[in-house]
């Protein structure tokens, strides 16, 4: 297990972390270091925990608004999902019909072709 020192307004803090995750932890205690100071240069000296707390909350806030994007993004693509199934059960539905149009067409020809006193495969019969 690894340990990074971060600090957050101005305060030193000995973290563990999994190996490896030294650098991600580092710039997670700097974002949350900015929101502070950000809040501090709005709100002024209104002291440490409460800075902390507004910080934790705007963080929990903008997280809560990136799982309700999230969820719509999900709800949309399974409502795409949705419609490429249909979309592709009507493409096969149309393809068969097609095709049995086309054998359908293919032995009508035949039939006018024998009753002409003609072969479809060339020729003219001689009767």
């Amino acid at each position: 297990m690894a340990h990074v020192t971060v600090t957050i307004a101005g305060r030193a803090y000995r973290m563990a972390c999994d190996d490896g995750q030294e650098e991600h932890l580092s710039r997670l205690a700097q974002d949350v270091d900015a929101r502070i100071d950000q809040l501090r240069s709005a709100f002024g000296e209104i002291g440490d925990q409460r800075l902390s707390v507004m910080a934790a909350i705007t963080i929990a806030d903008e997280l809560a608004e990136a799982k309700r994007s999230v969820r719509a993004l999900e709800q949309d693509l399974e409502g795409q999902r949705a419609a490429r199934t249909a979309t592709l059960e009507r493409m096969e539905q149309a393809e068969h019909a097609m095709a049995s149009a086309v054998v359908t067409a293919a032995e009508r020809l035949e039939r006018i072709a024998r009753d002409l006193g003609t072969s479809p495969s060339g020729g003219v019969g001689m009767g």
